[in-house]
């Protein structure tokens, strides 16, 4: 109920419940960034670098102005090399004769 002077338009949602923009939910994906990152250099780099690389971006807050965390920035740079790899790597592989020598 809406009534009694406690409307809903100033404040439609309680400060306790809404998730912070700015909090451990962004510190978090910069660490599983830069973990998908690591672990892309060893298995799934074609999955895992492009995972690094949005997870990284996120965190990052999508913008590349103001302040860059260390693990959102490493899981970008990581991602993007891990992704590299593996686009060469398969390259590598369609070749006519990869497998002779």
């Amino acid at each position: 109920m809406a009534g009694f002077g406690h409307g809903t338009r100033r404040h439609p949602r309680s400060r306790g419940r809404t998730w912070s923009r700015s909090g451990p939910d962004r510190a978090t994906l910069g660490i599983i960034g830069a973990i998908c990152a690591v672990a892309g250099f060893f298995v799934l780099g074609i999955i895992l670098g492009p995972v690094a690389i949005v997870c990284g971006w996120l965190s990052m807050g999508r913008t590349w102005s103001g302040a860059r965390p260390v693990p959102a920035l490493v899981a970008v740079v990581l991602g993007a090399i891990d992704t590299l790899l593996a686009i060469v790597w398969l390259a590598g592989m369609t070749t006519p004769g990869a497998g002779l020598l």
